[in-house]
């Protein structure tokens, strides 16, 4: 009876992770770029009660007896779909129609990688001129891996950017010109393999693999960047209602078998009155 008490406790803590992953998906239902996240379970091990033997008439069993031991999480997974697209009156708002990822430059000096093409001009420190950079004044980086500045010659309203990310700039014949800089954008052989860094950033790891630079890699898909709008976030909320109310009924009812395993055993202590 000891052994369903903590088996039913290991199916509450692990419902109660999959609550916390979509607690947090609801909560980013407006976050820009954002991916949900999606909770996988697998079985704990199993104690053999008995092994295949014979029966009392010499009979072979065909199985043998045994019982398990409970759940846990075995992965918490990302889903790469495509967000709606926001219109947005940001002048360096993009969003991406495809599989790639923006590039941005951490505070750390590392790179990493996000969705979220929420951008804006920035002006660049002591350097002077401006920078592109995300809302946390990140720099964005270019398809050769650097900082995209301009000098201050530049309105930033007036520069535009075409659907492989070459940022261009009208001449006086109010012809959009290029100015030899493109918006660097990356693919991953398994961006499922990513690993969070908060606020929509990725890092890539053994199991996403490289980025892959869609300039250079003619393998590749080109992904379209697309100005004035903002990839919104992928949750569907209709589901996680649902796999809300499936992962409450899973916690009761693990509840409720050790409340049951309570009575049982308060039944057996009662045998000798």
């Amino acid at each position: 009876m000891v052994r369903s008490l903590w088996t039913a406790a290991t199916g509450m803590n692990a419902q109660q992770t999959n609550v916390d992953t979509i607690a947090n998906n609801l909560a980013n239902v407006n976050t820009v770029g954002y991916k949900t996240q999606v909770a996988q379970f697998k079985s704990l091990l199993y104690q053999t009660l008995q092994t295949a033997t014979t029966t009392a008439n010499g009979d072979p069993k065909p199985t043998s007896s045994q019982v398990g031991l409970g759940v846990r999480n075995s992965s918490i997974n990302s889903i790469f779909t495509q967000g709606s697209f926001l219109a947005s009156n940001g002048d360096a708002s993009f969003a991406i129609e495809g599989e790639g990822f923006f590039a941005i430059q951490g505070s750390d000096g590392n790179t990493y990688y996000t969705r979220n093409g929420d951008f804006t001009w920035a002006t660049n420190g002591r350097n002077g001129g401006l920078i592109l950079t995300n809302q946390d004044g990140l720099p964005v980086l270019s398809t050769t891996g650097r900082t995209i500045t301009l000098n201050n010659n530049y309105v930033t309203s007036r520069i535009t950017i075409t659907n492989d990310g070459t940022i261009c700039y009208p001449d006086a014949n109010n012809n959009p010109q290029s100015l030899n800089m493109t918006i660097g954008m990356y693919q991953f052989n398994n961006p499922g393999g990513l690993v969070r860094k908060g606020s929509t950033l990725w890092e890539t790891s053994p199991a996403s693999g490289e980025a892959l630079n869609e300039a250079t890699n003619r393998n590749l898909t080109r992904s379209k960047m697309v100005q004035g709008y903002l990839e919104g976030s992928n949750v569907q909320v209709a589901d996680e209602m649902v796999n809300l109310i499936i992962a409450q009924r899973a916690y009761e009812m693990n509840s409720k078998a050790i409340t049951t395993t309570d009575e049982m055993m308060q039944t057996a202590n009662n045998l000798k009155r």
